[in-house]
């Protein structure tokens, strides 16, 4: 009776051994399946880029929308992000590791805090850049309400649909050293672009600030330390921005910054209505592409990225930090202009 006890409860413990190291492999197989959805996630949605935004293939929701041209997914605003992200930030780290400090945020800032800062009567929802792109050379289209609240404070995300004009401008977060050959293209093919500089960039690369100006191409605002608008409070929003005009001018010794890229695309109601009291114009995009990492297509994906996207009023953001982009430059240009178009300047867009 005693061994048949000492049997039984053998058994008992080996299900009980069982039982366990089955519910431990499968939490363990679920820690893994969760794992790889979060890192698919992460590279499937690049949200925004190295200190701009670029929400290429996702829709307002931040979902991934594919690119297939029978794809009849609706572009709906809401919140994103990333942020990558930008990554992914390059967020005005003092060395060109910026480029991967995303959550960057402003002097005194209310990163993690759980719920949005309000400021005025203004809706405060966050609102992350996006669009899906055709290869039509047709305008993307945008839902009626968001290119509404752009156009009644002052933003811009594109041209007129009649004229075949478009608009170049980068983003500069850091530097890559290749900016200067950049400018040569630019200068070698006569087009003026806009360039969105933070005060990183401003500290770090003096004299090619200079040389944009000198040249004759507009220096943008792209605040300070790179954080989300909506996410700071108004006080804050003015500083980022006041630091980069105090930067600027000591450079060149002008004080006319007037338009903003908000970092990483993301905005408010009351981030724009805000900046704009301050003066600026946001400025948005028509076409880009995923350029703030290596291309694995080199600069022939560059070249193609821009020129089979190209539309009527296309508001083109590119980055500077970007080999493939310097490298195809001189045939992004003229390809542009052999399709018919001609290059102005945000002073052209905004009259």
């Amino acid at each position: 009776m005693s061994k048949s006890k000492s049997k039984a409860n053998a058994q008992v413990k080996r299900k009980k051994s069982n039982r366990k190291t089955i519910l431990c492999s499968i939490f363990v197989v679920f820690l893994l399946c969760m794992t790889g959805y979060i890192v698919k996630a992460k590279l499937y949605n690049p949200g925004a880029s190295a200190l701009t935004g670029v929400q290429q293939e996702t829709g307002f929701n931040g979902n991934p929308v594919l690119s297939d041209d029978n794809n009849d997914q609706e572009d709906i605003n809401s919140n994103t992000k990333d942020d990558r992200s930008d990554e992914e930030e390059d967020n005005n780290d003092q060395e060109a590791a910026a480029a991967q400090n995303e959550n960057t945020t402003g002097p005194g800032s209310n990163a993690g805090q759980e719920s949005p800062v309000l400021d005025g009567d203004y809706s405060n929802e966050k609102h992350g850049w996006g669009f899906k792109r055709n290869d039509k050379h047709v305008q993307p289209e945008m839902p009626a309400s968001l290119n509404t609240m752009l156009s009644r404070h002052g933003s811009y995300w594109i041209g007129s649909p009649d004229a075949k004009v478009v608009y170049l401008t980068f983003d500069e977060g850091y530097e890559n050293g290749y900016t200067a050959s950049i400018l040569d293209t630019l200068k070698a093919n006569d087009v003026k672009a806009a360039f969105f500089v933070t005060g990183h960039y401003l500290d770090s690369q003096p004299d090619l600030v200079r040389r944009m100006v000198d040249e004759g191409h507009i220096v943008g605002n792209h605040t300070d330390t790179h954080p989300s608008l909506p996410d700071i409070s108004n006080s804050q929003i003015q500083k980022e921005l006041q630091i980069v005009e105090e930067k600027y001018e000591r450079i060149t010794g002008r004080n006319d910054m007037k338009y903003l890229r908000p970092p990483m695309g993301e905005f408010s109601e009351r981030t724009l209505v805000f900046t704009r009291e301050l003066g600026y114009h946001n400025i948005l995009w028509s076409a880009a592409a995923v350029d703030w990492v290596p291309m694995p297509g080199g600069a022939q994906e560059a070249y193609e990225a821009v020129i089979n996207y190209t539309h009527n009023g296309a508001l083109i953001l590119m980055h500077a930090v970007s080999q493939d982009n310097a490298e195809a430059m001189d045939r992004i240009l003229k390809g542009i202009k052999e399709q018919g178009y001609t290059f102005a300047t945000l002073d052209d867009l905004v009259r």
